[in-house]
């Protein structure tokens, strides 16, 4: 197994909390800066998410926006969130921003974290995994994709940029609620797992709060999140769905703070009950009430160090054959051989089928008061539920969609059941096969490591 590391360590400053009386100037040692930008697309766009769509989309009922937040400690050391409206971060998208921040900003690749809200209502970004397969692209709406690729990709970097730009004395601390809306969609059946309603699976419904405030007590930024899937609805028009939803409630019932939504392990979650935009609406309304709840109780000051840590190890699949491709070529499913017909054309121009991935883990560690799990791909919920169990020392925030969405991360669990996250989905990518067993543990040994480098020797 290939494994990179790339580990950054960086003191953070004590925090007080907002209830507390105001602290001198030389003991704010945090800067933060925040800054929003529009995202949404200025013409009919194929949308992401539904095979079941045959046209671009119609118009745009809530506009899409990206969103980051900077940290800088006291020795000059940044870190960004940034959160967005879109279906995924694609790799190339991904290495592209890290590469430009770097440079201008001086944000080390492990400090950035790009997560997406992954609503299914946002536009196709440009994605080889899935372009040629998934969706019917004629060359006009190719070529928009391709020119919303760039665009999205400068504007992420320019809101970086004015982020850094804000940067001011600041406060951050930590406080979590709950919220119900999520439910497995994992329904076991005598015909195998049903993308339905699953009472009796298991969820997460932990909603995490970052605030971020300024020497006086004024409410900057909320970071939260969720593990649930933006997909109440499958309108023609772009919106953030629920996600979307919170954020703009926040953002009335604090004139001034800028809220931003951290996609969780949703990967096997749906928000129920779902299929119109007014639940859209209302399960919005019920995430920004529980993060509202979460503002009530006095927070957990963050204390240093902060250390910033990223790892790519290379998850297998399982080996195909060219004549088990040859064969899908000629299948009825339309996604099969779509599908096979681009893992035979790698196969023609490399003599081979690529097997394994470069999956991206990330880990913000806050001292002994909170540690950021970051994960690509839509990853489920055994996960955030594992690492709760496991990583005791501190509380534990665990964020999927992350860096980068390539496709579903199944646990041990789903990966031996099957169905849609244990393997189905792989159909709408040109990625060769399912994840071989064991890749759960592949992805906690790395976590794993990186952790063990942020202890003080």
């Amino acid at each position: 197994m290939k494994l990179t590391c790339l580990t950054v360590t960086c003191a953070v400053l004590v925090l007080s909390s907002a209830v507390s009386v105001s602290a001198a100037d030389g003991d704010l040692e945090w800067k933060a800066g925040v800054a929003t930008v529009a995202i949404t697309p200025s013409q009919p766009m194929w949308m992401a998410g539904y095979a079941s769509r045959t046209k671009p989309s119609d118009g745009v009922l809530s506009e899409l926006h990206a969103k980051a937040l900077v940290i800088e400690d006291a020795a000059g050391t940044r870190a960004v969130i940034v959160t967005t409206d879109l279906i995924g971060i694609p790799r190339p998208l991904r290495l592209q921003v890290a590469a430009a921040v770097e440079a201008r900003h001086k944000v080390s690749p492990a400090g950035l974290l790009l997560n997406c809200s992954h609503t299914h209502c946002s536009p196709v970004v440009r994605d080889d995994l899935e372009m040629s397969v998934m969706y019917p692209l004629d060359p006009e709406q190719r070529q928009r994709v391709e020119s919303y690729f760039v665009e999205l990709r400068e504007k992420l970097i320019g809101v970086i940029g004015l982020a850094v730009e804000d940067l001011k004395p600041a406060r951050l601390s930590y406080s979590h609620a709950r919220c119900s809306v999520a439910m497995n969609r994992r329904l076991p059946t005598k015909d195998g797992f049903q993308n339905s309603p699953y009472p009796d699976g298991p969820v997460d419904h932990d909603v995490p709060v970052l605030r971020v405030e300024s020497p006086e007590g004024k409410l900057r930024a909320i970071a939260f999140g969720y593990a649930c899937h933006n997909t109440t609805t499958a309108l023609m028009q772009f919106n953030a769905d629920y996600a979307g939803f919170a954020q703009t409630e926040l953002e009335k019932a604090h004139p001034g703070a800028t809220a931003l939504f951290v996609m969780g392990c949703g990967g096997d979650q749906n928000p129920y009950p779902r299929g119109q935009i007014e639940w859209a609406i209302t399960h919005g309304k019920t995430l920004a009430t529980a993060v509202e709840a979460a503002l009530l109780p006095q927070p957990r000051p963050l204390r240093g160090p902060l250390k910033v840590g990223l790892k790519e190890i290379e998850l297998p699949f399982e080996s195909v054959s060219r004549e088990k491709l040859v064969a899908g070529r000629d299948s009825k499913d339309v996604y099969e051989k779509r599908r096979c017909e681009a893992l035979l054309a790698e196969w023609e121009k490399t003599g081979k089928v690529r097997a394994s991935y470069p999956y991206p883990v990330q880990v913000l560690q806050f001292g002994n008061d909170l540690t950021m799990v970051t994960l690509g791909g839509e990853v489920v919920i055994d996960y955030a539920l594992r690492l709760k169990r496991e990583w005791t020392d501190t509380p534990v925030w665990v964020a999927a969609y992350s860096n980068d969405v390539m496709a579903y991360i199944p646990s041990e669990r789903i990966l031996k059941e099957g169905g849609y996250e244990g393997g189905g989905a792989m159909r709408y990518t040109n990625l060769p096969g399912v994840w071989q067993s064991g890749v759960e543990e592949q992805i906690f040994d790395a976590l794993r490591s990186l952790k063990t480098q942020f202890r003080t020797p």
